[in-house]
C-alpha cells in the first residue's frame, strides 16, 4: 500500500511544524499554560493551520487527543444544522482526563450566517467545556461576534528557503534526487503551499527517482514559464490566432482549465517586456476573468477573451 505524504509528513507535535515561528511560539506557550482561547487560524491553503490544530491537540491531549478533539469540515455541512446538532452534542459531553474539548473547523468561512450565528451561541453556552479553533482563507466572511471572541493568528505562504530545506528532506527520506531546476519548478508553481509540493513530488516520483524540471511540470499540470511567455508575447504583437492556437494546443495537451492558465499568466505578468501600465491592465484583467470563470462562464470562451484583451493593448 502507497502512504500518502501530505498524512505521513504530517507533524505530530508543534515543534515539527514548518515555519511561522511566532505563531508557533505562541501555541507552545498556551500548551505550556495548559489551556488555550478560542483561537482562528486564517490564510491561504497549504500554510498549516490544520496541521497546528491537530499538532495543538496532540501536544495538549498527549494519547487522549482523539477522544477530546472532534474535526468538521464546514464546506461539506455548512448549515444551521450541523451546528445544532453535531457540534452541539460534542460541545456538551464531558472530556476525557482534561478540562475541555477541542472542536476543530475548518474551512469556518463556509458557514452560512444563520450557522455562524447559531455557532457564536455555542460558543457562549459551552466555553466552560470546550474550545473553538476556526480554520478560514478569509477571515472577512466570518462574523464579527466570532471573531471578537477568538484570538487570530494569521498564517502566510512559506518562505522559499522553508520550502527548499522541506523539499530537500522529502529527497532524503524518499531517496529520490531533485536538479535544482526542478526544485525552482516546485518553488514556482507551489507557491508557499507546502500540501502542494508534498502532492507535486510524490506524483513526480512515482515513475522516476530523478526529478527534472520537466517532470515537475508534467506532474504539477503546468505551463512553464517559456510556453506561457511565448503565448502572451504573440498576443501583444497582436498575432492573436497564432497564440490562440498554442495555448489551446497547450491547454489540450496539460488538460489544463482556465484558472490553471490564468494563474500561469500572473506569476509571469510582472516579468513581460512591456510597460507598468500595461501590466496593470493585464492583472486587472485577469481578476476580471478569473471572476467570469469561478461564477460559471465557459473556461474556453473566457480564457480566449482574456488573449483578446490582451492582444488589444497594443491598439
Amino acid at each position: 500500500m502507497i502512504d500518502v505524504w501530505t498524512e505521513k509528513y504530517r507533524p505530530d507535535t508543534l515543534e515539527q511544524v514548518v515555519g511561522h515561528e511566532k505563531i508557533i511560539g505562541r501555541l507552545q506557550a498556551f500548551v505550556d499554560e495548559g489551556t488555550i482561547p478560542h483561537l482562528m487560524f486564517t490564510g491561504p491553503a497549504g500554510t498549516g493551520k490544520t496541521t497546528s490544530a491537530i499538532a495543538l491537540a496532540k501536544d495538549l491531549y498527549g494519547d487522549e487527543w482523539k477522544q477530546n478533539f472532534m474535526e468538521t469540515n464546514a464546506s461539506d455541512e455548512r448549515g444551521i444544522d450541523v451546528v445544532r446538532d453535531r457540534i452541539k452534542d460534542f460541545a456538551r459531553t464531558k472530556p476525557v482526563d482534561a478540562e475541555y474539548k477541542i472542536i476543530f473547523l475548518d474551512e469556518a468561512d463556509a458557514l452560512t450566517s444563520d450557522a455562524q450565528q447559531a455557532l457564536r451561541r455555542t460558543m457562549e453556552q459551552f466555553s466552560d467545556n470546550c474550545r473553538f479553533i476556526l480554520s478560514c482563507n478569509y477571515s472577512s466572511k466570518i462574523i464579527d461576534p466570532i471573531q471578537s471572541r477568538c484570538a487570530v493568528f494569521r498564517f502566510n505562504r512559506h518562505q522559499e528557503a522553508e520550502v527548499k530545506q522541506y523539499i530537500k528532506r522529502l529527497a532524503e527520506n524518499e531517496d529520490f534526487k531533485i536538479s535544482e531546476e526542478a526544485i525552482k519548478a516546485v518553488l514556482r508553481v507551489a507557491s508557499g503551499d507546502l500540501r502542494r509540493v508534498t502532492n507535486i513530488l510524490q506524483t513526480a516520483t512515482m515513475q522516476k527517482d530523478e526529478i527534472t524540471e520537466e517532470d515537475i511540470y508534467g506532474a504539477a499540470a503546468s505551463l512553464k514559464p517559456e510556453e506561457i511567455n511565448e503565448v502572451l508575447e504573440k498576443a501583444l504583437d497582436g498575432d492573436f490566432m497564432d497564440a490562440r492556437d498554442q495555448l489551446s494546443d497547450l491547454m489540450i495537451d496539460r488538460g489544463l482549465d482556465g484558472q490553471d492558465v490564468i494563474n500561469a499568466i500572473h506569476r509571469e505578468v510582472l516579468d513581460l517586456d512591456i510597460s507598468d501600465e500595461g501590466k496593470l491592465k493585464i492583472i486587472d484583467n485577469l481578476g476580471e476573468f478569473e471572476f467570469r470563470i469561478a461564477e460559471g462562464g465557459t473556461s474556453d470562451i473566457q480564457i480566449e477573451a482574456l488573449l483578446a484583451k490582451i492582444a488589444d493593448l497594443k491598439n
